[in-house]
């Protein structure tokens, strides 16, 4: 679902046709729900869409920058699988459940604990030390292992693994309770059995530029479209963030924004 200024949301099907054009300049969107003062005009190729004083404010209070330390709420220390060896140890407020997950695109996912911010925070970074697992996987990553997933017994097990792992690391257990394993799948929420390649990656939109394909997945910010020509796609819709976007037309048949092309069989070296 894409949720435009305003509050109006548009639904996303799989097998439904997606086309838009983008308008004028990508301004600035602001800061923690303020506008930015100054309209500035950003990149188009960022996907902050933030100038660099809002950039700064929205960081101030943020969880992730450690910038809300006083936060009472109950926080979950969770492992999120994206592919085979590519597990990451994070955290996220309990009352969101699932979706920071689902937001970051986690293929699957189990939970390893839950208590106060500071002691998931703790408990994040000795975990990832232990198990030799990272905080952050780039976006870029992830999509190139969607293409060919294992089976989903695999992608259990080895979440599975690692739990067992984390759970035999000493310390964090005393200052965060431990969560019993259940493993979550998304495989086929996101419609991942219908990734079988990516051709080429939307790099930005530009002034006029078109984006036009057939929706087949979407994982995270990451839409998987097939365009009129054949070509597998993803967009990243964190691009999209800023611009005043337009019916795409009849006129238009195919994508003609820029998009990194990518050789048969080379998504992974070239991501």
């Amino acid at each position: 679902m894409l949720v435009w200024e305003g509050g109006r949301a548009g639904a996303l099907g799989y097998g439904r046709e997606i086309g838009f054009r983008a308008v004028g300049e990508r301004r600035c969107v602001g800061a923690r729900g303020n506008p930015c003062p100054a309209r500035a005009v950003v990149s188009g190729r960022g996907t902050g869409a933030r100038c660099g004083e809002c950039a700064r404010l929205d960081r101030v209070h943020s969880v992730a920058a450690d910038g809300a330390p006083d936060d009472a709420r109950v926080y979950r220390v969770y492992l999120a699988w994206f592919g085979v060896g590519m597990v990451k140890v994070g955290i996220t407020a309990e009352e969101r459940g699932g979706a920071r997950l689902r937001e970051q695109g986690a293929v699957t996912y189990g939970w390893l604990g839950r208590g106060p911010l500071m002691a998931a925070r703790r408990t994040e970074e000795v975990l990832g030390t232990a198990l030799g697992v990272p905080d952050r996987i780039p976006y870029a990553a992830k999509r190139a292992a969607r293409v060919g997933l294992p089976g989903e017994a695999e992608r259990a097990a080895e979440v599975a693994a690692l739990y067992g792992r984390a759970m035999a690391v000493p310390g964090w257990a005393d200052t965060l309770e431990p969560v019993d394993l259940r493993v979550v799948d998304h495989a086929e929420v996101f419609g991942l059995g219908r990734v079988d390649r990516i051709d080429g990656v939307v790099t930005a939109l530009v002034d006029g530029g078109c984006v036009r394909g057939t929706l087949t997945a979407a994982a995270g910010p990451d839409l998987h479209l097939v365009d009129p020509g054949g070509r597998a796609l993803v967009l990243d819709t964190r691009l999209i963030t800023g611009w005043e976007l337009v019916a795409a037309g009849s006129g238009t048949v195919t994508t003609t924004v820029p998009v990194t092309v990518l050789p048969p069989g080379a998504q992974a070296g070239l991501f």
